[in-house]
C-alpha cells in the first residue's frame, strides 16, 4: 500500500499552523532535546514570518509570542523590571508546566482554540489578529493535532549502532569497544553501552539494547543519552575536554553512570548496576581503549580512527 506524505501546513484565513520536527544538540542547540514545534506564521511586511511558536519536546516545553518580533515589549510584573537580569532578546518565552498543563501537544491545541487571538495581539499582531475567524480556524486543529502527534513518535531520531568489536562484561551491563569512521570522515573510539532489556541471557528472545554511547570523535566528539530511546545528543566542549575518552572513564570510575543511565530511560538498569564489577574491568578496558586509540593515530592520524568506513546497523 502507498504511504501518503504527511501535511504539516494548515491554512486558517489569514494565519498558517505549520508543524515539523526539531532535533536539538546540547552545546549545538540550546540543550538535548527533541519533538515538535508547532508554529503560527502570517506574511508581514512581505515575508512569512512566525507569530507564534510552540515547543513540545521532551524536556523543552514551552511557548514563544513574536519569536520574530524584535519590538515586542516586556509586560513583566512591575517588581521585576528594575531587575539587572531582566530577559532581553526577540520574542517572550514561557514556560509550560508539564504537571499542571499536562501533554504538551494537547495543551497547545487547546490553547489555540480559545485563546489565539489574544494571543496574536500580545505577540504584536493585532492586525492580524483582527481578520482571522477562530471558528475557521478551530476547524484545522484536529488534523493538525494528529499531524504532531504523528511526527513526535514516527520522526524521532533514533540510531542503532554497531554493538563493538571488544566486549567487557559488568554484571547486569556489558560494554563494547569500537573503531568508529562515519562517511565524511570523522570518527574515532566509541563506547557502547549495552544491556539485556528483554528476556535474559541464554534465552531465545533476549534483547540486547545499547542504552548510552559514547562517541570520542576527532572532529565532533558527543555521546548519547538512549540512542534506540530518547536518543538525546550532547556535543563535549573542545576547548574544555580534549582526551574524550579519559573524560568518559572517569565518569565510570567516578559512579556517574547510574545517574547517566536513568536520564537515558532505563531506571531498572541503573537501580541493578554493580558498581564493583564495572570497577574490576575499568583497568583492563582502558587499556585495551588505549590501545584503539593509538591503532588509530597510527592508520589515519587521529585517536581511534580506522581507515574504513564502519557503518551504523540502523538509522532512523
Amino acid at each position: 500500500m502507498a504511504s501518503t506524505e504527511l501535511k504539516t501546513r494548515f491554512e486558517a484565513g489569514p494565519v498558517t499552523f505549520v508543524v515539523r520536527h526539531e532535533l536539538w544538540d546540547g552545546n549545538i542547540q540550546d540543550h538535548a532535546d527533541q519533538g515538535v514545534a508547532i508554529m503560527v506564521a502570517a506574511e508581514v511586511d512581505g515575508k512569512q514570518t512566525n507569530l507564534l511558536r510552540f515547543n513540545c519536546f521532551d524536556i523543552e516545553k514551552s511557548y514563544i509570542y513574536g519569536p520574530e518580533n524584535r519590538d515586542l515589549k516586556s509586560d513583566g510584573p512591575m517588581m521585576l523590571q528594575d531587575m539587572e537580569y531582566a530577559p532581553t532578546g526577540i520574542g517572550k518565552l514561557y514556560r509550560m508546566d508539564p504537571i499542571a498543563d499536562g501533554n504538551p501537544i494537547s495543551w497547545t491545541i487547546k490553547t489555540l482554540a480559545k485563546k489565539l487571538p489574544d494571543m496574536l495581539i500580545r505577540a504584536g499582531y493585532s492586525e492580524i489578529a483582527e481578520k482571522l475567524d477562530l471558528e475557521e480556524a478551530v476547524m484545522v486543529l484536529p488534523e493538525l493535532e494528529s499531524s504532531a502527534v504523528e511526527l513526535f513518535s514516527t520522526k524521532r531520531n533514533t540510531v542503532k549502532h554497531n554493538r563493538g568489536t571488544d566486549i567487557f562484561e559488568a554484571g547486569n551491563i556489558r560494554f563494547g569497544l569500537e573503531m568508529r569512521r562515519l562517511p565524511v570522515g570523522d570518527g574515532g573510539l566509541a563506547i557502547h553501552v549495552l544491556a539485556d532489556l528483554a528476556g535474559s541471557q541464554g534465552k531465545s528472545f533476549s534483547e540486547e539494547t545499547e542504552i548510552m554511547a559514547f562517541d570520542c570523535f576527532w572532529d565532533g566528539p558527543h555521546y548519547h543519552y538512549g540512542p534506540r530511546n530518547k536518543n538525546h545528543r550532547i556535543y563535549w566542549d573542545k576547548t574544555l575536554i580534549t582526551d574524550y575518552l579519559g573524560w568518559v572513564l572517569d565518569k565510570f570510575d567516578g559512579k556517574k553512570l547510574a545517574a547517566m543511565i536513568d536520564r537515558a530511560g532505563y531506571p531498572g538498569v541503573a537501580a541493578d548496576l554493580d558498581q564493583d564489577k564495572i570497577d574490576a574491568i575499568l583497568p583492563e578496558m582502558t587499556k585495551r581503549a588505549r590501545e584503539m586509540e593509538a591503532m588509530g593515530v597510527v592508520a589515519t592520524g587521529h585517536p581511534g580512527l580506522p581507515a574504513e568506513v564502519t557503518p551504523n546497523m540502523v538509522r532512523g
